[in-house]
């Protein structure tokens, strides 16, 4: 802090004496004075009972902080912080106070001798008859500093203000933006982590320009932008988040740039916030008869929303394959990089390049845009949008005008110079962005292409629509009889020329280092037994090093007598090469020659899973910090999967031999060969072969073979519990009576025992609030029904924030019934597994 040894110094020698009259607040009040402090263990309430301020220490932490909540929200969620970075250390709570000091400052005391740990720090010249200043908890959750004689509630008048030191949440009546008279900005910045209020490096704030724009980063990496204000919302919003719950201004003046919300309705609570975790910023709104937040939107939403995916005068359009397409009137600045879908260069102008400023040009006129980038923009509120074109052709490096304001017939001229990037399909207040390109391509109202002759375009149509639907059929004979042959030598040769360019999913080529068979045999001294690090259903998995870098390497070798052959190998190599995450094990290559088919992975020291888990020795290794982080990082890699990467993938087979622990015991996701690649919008699938271990499955999938990013969520719950619990879950056939660990786990969750499912070996050396939560998220994977189970985005969220979690029903058993005595196999449903060997059935 900003000359913190004076105000030390100054605190220490006026507060000695002051001190001996401060009284302790005693009674609910939202002011402290001159003579009264906070002290630890008492709190301040708004006037209107809304908000409470007072101190708190935040998850598993030690240290404790001045903070502020809603009153009445059971659970309390933190919307602000005073000393996030400078927390009060040691567990004597008694000798903490927040004060008024004696030169009118605000200040947070500790220990005996008075150590200053946080303070307003309002400078000297704004202090004056400090006597009377009173800091104040008002109404919408402001803290702050005023002169107790003014009875002006205005914000101009105070002498400090918690709401302009936003800390991850932005309150309704709070300003995101920058004061231009001082050159102060407020920003959010994200917690450090769910227990740890200090600053992260996920921020949220106003990027200034003659047009501004709200942007999203992580460090000083973009990755979301709003758009620029257009007199209703920011253009990159789409339609739905207008509602009459929320009333939004944007001020842009000489004085100051700002976002704010104000709520319509008193009886509703809406904030925004900052999403460390999955690196989003979200708006929840709490709904009190489910005693629970719900998020209403959240950003980036999809693909699109990311920074610049497309590149210049690229249109990025969600739920479309692929997802980048140039403006009409442009076309890729590099066809190879495009058609490889490398979009980052973006797209060009078609026509001449070479003609004299404004003798060839044209503007063409696209609505329902996200408008660019604005940090090279020229705006005007009062010019009309013909003087707006006008002012535009004059000059050779204006690419694009729009109006300023979309209200009533639209005004003022907004002009970017330029490439023109992030621009997004969205369904929004309709906007006009007229881009500049040759006039071949435009007529004069802006309509883009085949304006010249409407009659030879019709005719042209009519003839080219069949001559292309032939050529598609033909192409697709082509192609389907192309992919059978590649198959079938692959299944016969498998040699180096095959997978080194090999086509994936959607007809792409992969790029995957490929390994001599010899230099596999020398890395695993000829698969010796010694060197085996374990066998599944694929085969068995051998350590290696390889020369001459001495790296140390995992290889998994198909095994001759594998029922999983040649496609799931594919499967494996096509996705591993797709996706970089860091829980998903790294692919370093493959081997094929001759019949030999093998997979080179990163080495994890610490084998998989399940040889901790349930191994009672080295279960005693996996405290609860480590198992809870093991839970979090498998939840971030199946969001991933789901959600995150480019494709939907449903993994099909979580169990815990699947989940390997690197030398930190960092969880990795592994074993991809029964993973199903899904479109942006499948949601779910049928298959007639069930693929899977028994005791993982979920139920629709396991009997009717209906499988969905909801069957991986089951196996989720599955695997939680089983962390939680050190034990493992049962195969199919049961004795009478006897509950597999979900039956055991539902049957103390109703009768309020479920601590008793905690792992014995952490004795007392546990959070018991986090392992109840894990348990309760568990069962909750393991609803009965798909659409009653939440999205791997609610799991990580439920597991890392401290929000009321809804009520889970009676979890689905893989099937209800037993089998009876003298039965030994559930006929015309499955045949039974009690290993943990990956299997492949059919579905009835």
């Amino acid at each position: 802090m900003t000359n913190m040894i004076p105000i030390i110094v100054l605190v220490i020698t006026s507060n000695l004496i002051s001190l001996l009259f401060f009284s302790q607040l005693s009674t609910a009040t939202n002011t402290i004075t001159r003579y009264q402090s906070l002290n630890d263990g008492n709190t301040l309430v708004s006037n209107d009972g809304t908000f409470e301020l007072g101190f708190f220490r935040p998850g598993s932490s030690t240290n404790r902080y001045v903070g502020l909540w809603y009153k009445n929200i059971p659970n309390r969620r933190i919307v602000w912080v005073a000393n996030r970075d400078n927390p009060i250390k040691g567990n004597n709570s008694n000798s903490t106070m927040l004060v008024i000091s004696k030169e009118g400052n605000l200040v947070l005391l500790t220990n005996n001798n008075q150590t200053l740990v946080w303070s307003t720090n309002i400078t000297t010249q704004l202090l004056s008859n400090t006597s009377s200043h009173v800091a104040q908890l008002l109404d919408n959750g402001n803290f702050v500093i005023k002169d107790n004689n003014n009875s002006d509630q205005q914000s101009k008048n105070f002498l400090w203000q918690g709401f302009d030191f936003p800390c991850d949440t932005l309150l309704p009546e709070m300003k995101l933006g920058w004061d231009l008279k001082t050159n102060f900005n407020r920003q959010l910045t994200s917690w450090k982590n769910w227990d740890d209020p200090s600053s992260g490096d996920l921020t949220w704030g106003i990027v200034l320009s003659s047009n501004p724009e709200t942007v999203v980063k992580k460090g000083t990496i973009e990755i979301y932008r709003s758009g620029p204000w257009n007199g209703v919302d920011f253009s990159g919003y789409p339609i739905l988040t207008i509602t009459p719950i929320f009333e939004k201004k944007f001020v842009n003046n000489s004085n100051e740039v700002y976002y704010k919300y104000s709520i319509v309705s008193k009886s509703t609570i809406s904030i925004i916030y900052l999403n460390q975790t999955i690196l989003r910023r979200e708006r929840i709104t709490w709904i009190p008869k489910e005693n629970t937040w719900r998020v209403y939107d959240s950003v980036p939403r999809d693909d699109c929303d990311d920074y610049n995916p497309c590149g210049p005068y690229g249109n990025c359009v969600h739920n479309v394959t692929p997802i980048c397409r140039c403006l009409d009137g442009f076309e890729p600045k590099s066809w190879e990089s495009w058609n490889s879908f490398n979009w980052t260069q973006g797209c060009v102008r078609k026509g001449k390049k070479t003609s004299s400023c404004g003798v060839n040009d044209g503007f063409g006129n696209f609505t329902g845009l996200k408008l660019p980038k604005t940090t090279h923009t020229w705006v005007d509120a009062n010019m009309t949008l013909e003087d707006c074109k006008n002012k535009c052709l004059e000059n050779c490096s204006c690419t694009a005008y729009s109006n300023l304001d979309v209200r009533g017939d639209g005004s003022g001229c907004s002009i970017w110079f330029g490439d023109l990037i992030g621009l997004k399909q969205v369904s929004a207040i309709p906007q006009d962005l007229y881009v500049r390109m040759d006039a071949s391509n435009v007529d004069s109202n802006g309509d883009i292409s085949g304006w010249h002759d409407k009659k030879s375009h019709t005719l042209a149509i009519a003839i080219t629509i069949p001559l292309v639907i032939v050529l598609l059929l033909l192409l697709i004979v082509f192609y389907v009889h192309k992919r059978k042959t590649k198959q079938r030598e692959m299944e016969d040769k498998l040699d180096n020329s095959i997978l080194a360019k090999k086509e994936d999913e959607d007809g792409r080529y992969l790029e995957i280092p490929f390994f001599k068979l010899s230099t596999i045999i020398d890395a695993t001294n000829d698969f010796s037994n010694d060197n085996k690090l374990g066998e599944g259903g694929f085969g068995p998995v051998y350590k290696g090093i390889l020369a001459p870098e001495r790296q140390v390497i995992a290889v998994k070798r198909l095994s001759g007598s594998s029922k999983q052959g040649t496609k799931e190998f594919k499967n494996e190599v096509i996705l591993c090469a797709k996706l970089q995450h860091r829980n998903l094990v790294k692919v370093l290559g493959c081997c094929i020659q001759g019949k030999e088919r093998m997979l080179i992975y990163e080495y994890m020291p610490n084998k998989s899973l399940d040889s901790f888990l349930f191994d009672s020795a080295q279960k005693k290794l996996l405290d609860w910090s480590t198992r809870f982080n093991i839970i979090c990082g498998i939840a971030r890699g199946l969001l991933y999967l789901h959600q995150d990467s480019r494709l939907r993938i449903i993994h099909r087979d979580l169990k815990p031999s699947n989940i390997l622990l690197d030398s930190d015991m960092n969880p990795k996701i592994s074993d991809f060969g029964l993973a199903k690649i899904c479109g942006d919008e499948q949601v779910e699938g049928n298959t007639n072969k069930v693929v899977g271990t028994h005791g993982y499955m979920a139920p629709e999938y396991a009997i009717d073979g209906v499988f969905s990013i909801k069957s991986d969520v089951f196996s989720f719950g599955i695997l939680l519990l089983e962390i939680v619990s050190g034990r493992k879950n049962k195969g199919i056939s049961y004795p009478r009576n006897n509950d597999n660990l979900v039956g055991k786990a539902w049957r103390l969750w109703k009768e309020g025992n479920s601590k008793e499912l905690v792992d014995d070996c952490f004795g007392e050396s546990y959070i018991l609030s986090e392992a109840l939560r894990c348990i309760q998220v568990g069962l909750l994977c393991l609803q009965q029904h798909p659409s009653d189970r939440p999205n791997m985005v609610s799991v990580l969220a439920m597991l890392t924030n401290e929000t009321n979690l809804t009520q889970p029903k009676e979890p689905g058993f893989i099937i209800k019934r037993v089998i009876n005595e003298g039965e030994s196999t559930l006929e015309n449903v499955m045949s039974s597994s009690i290993n943990e060997v990956t299997i492949s059935l059919d579905a009835r």
